[in-house]
C-alpha cells in the first residue's frame, strides 16, 4: 500500500478521496494525522466549549431580563424617579432636583403602569391624597404629560384666590411673611421674591413665593368648586405655576394621580449636566440630597 506526504500513516489516498467525494467524511478529518481516538476526544471538547459559550449567552440574557422585570415591578408598584424641569414648585422643589415618588400611597390606576394601558378604570387599594401632599399626576387634557403640584382643594370644596391670599371654603388661609427667596428672573439674573409661610387648614405648613407680589395673573380668581372625585392642585411659585387655576389643567381626577413625592435623591444646579461627574463638586446641591419633601 502506498502513502503520500501529509496523509496519515497507512492511509490510502485514492480510497480517502473517494470517501470525501461521497460525503462520508470531511476532508479535514480525512487528512488529520492524529489517531481516531484523539480526533473523537477533540470533537467532544469542541462541542462542550460551544455548549458552554451558548450557555453563557443564555444566562446573560436571563440576568438582563430578570433585572428589567425587577425594575419594572419596582417602578410600577413601589417607587418611580422623576426630575424637576420647571420652577413651579420653587422654593420647595428646584429645577434640577431628582426625586422618588411612592406609587403605593394612593393605590394604583392605569397611570401607575408605563404608557397607561387601559387595563382597568378607577383605582385599586385606593387612599385619597391629603391636603398639602406634593403629587405627580397625568395632565387631564391629554392623560400623558406628567405634572407635579401640591394638593390644595379636596372634593366638594370651594377654592378662590383674593389679592394673592388662598381661600378655602370662604376662609382665608394663614400666611406670614418671611425672608425673601432669591431666585432668577426670565433673563437669568438674581432676583429676590417675596416669600411666605402658608399654613393649610389641616396644619401642613410650607413656603410659597410671590414674584409679582399680590398682583399676579392668578392672584384674583373666581370661585372654583371642586367636583366629586377630583382635586385642586397648585404650585408653590404662585405667580409662575400653570395649575388648576388655569383651564389647561383644571381639576385633576383621582384616577390621574401617579404617586406622592417623597424624597430628593439628587440635585444639580439649573443648567448643569448630571453626566459631567468631574463638575459635581461645585454643581451638585449637596445639602439637598436625601431630604424629605414636605
Amino acid at each position: 500500500m502506498t502513502t503520500r506526504p501529509g496523509l496519515p500513516a497507512g492511509a490510502d489516498a485514492p480510497h480517502l478521496c473517494r470517501r470525501c467525494l461521497a460525503g462520508d467524511i470531511p476532508l479535514d478529518r480525512a487528512l488529520d494525522p492524529r489517531p481516531r481516538s484523539a480526533r473523537v476526544a477533540n470533537d467532544v471538547d469542541s462541542k462542550k466549549k460551544t455548549a458552554k459559550d451558548e450557555g453563557g449567552i443564555v444566562e446573560t440574557i436571563k440576568v438582563v431580563v430578570q433585572a428589567l422585570l425587577i425594575a419594572l415591578v419596582i417602578r410600577t408598584l413601589l417607587f418611580q424617579p422623576f426630575n424637576i424641569p420647571s420652577g413651579s414648585l420653587i422654593p420647595t422643589l428646584l429645577i434640577g432636583d431628582y426625586l422618588f415618588v411612592s406609587k403605593y400611597t394612593y393605590g394604583y390606576s392605569k397611570h401607575s403602569i408605563p404608557f397607561s394601558p387601559p387595563l382597568f378604570s378607577g383605582r385599586v387599594w385606593a387612599a385619597e391624597p391629603k391636603r398639602g401632599d406634593i403629587a405627580v399626576f397625568k395632565l387631564p387634557t391629554d392623560n400623558s404629560t406628567d405634572y407635579i403640584k401640591r394638593v390644595i382643594g379636596l372634593p366638594g370644596e370651594r377654592i378662590q384666590m383674593i389679592d394673592g391670599i388662598l381661600h378655602i371654603n370662604n376662609q382665608p388661609v394663614k400666611r406670614e411673611r418671611i425672608a425673601d427667596f432669591v431666585t432668577t428672573d426670565n433673563w437669568g439674573r438674581s432676583s429676590p421674591a417675596i416669600q411666605y409661610r402658608e399654613t393649610l387648614p389641616n396644619g401642613v405648613s410650607h413656603q410659597i413665593i410671590e414674584r409679582e407680589g399680590d398682583r399676579g395673573t392668578f392672584d384674583n380668581t373666581p370661585v372654583f368648586v371642586v367636583p366629586p372625585g377630583h382635586f385642586f392642585m397648585m404650585g408653590d411659585n404662585r405667580d409662575n405655576s400653570l395649575d388648576s387655576r388655569d383651564r389647561s389643567v383644571g381639576f385633576v381626577p383621582f384616577e390621574n394621580f401617579v404617586g406622592r413625592a417623597e424624597i430628593i435623591f439628587f440635585s444639580i444646579e439649573d443648567g448643569e449636566s448630571a453626566w459631567k461627574l468631574w463638575e459635581w463638586p461645585w454643581t451638585v446641591r449637596w445639602s439637598r440630597l436625601f431630604s424629605a419633601i414636605k
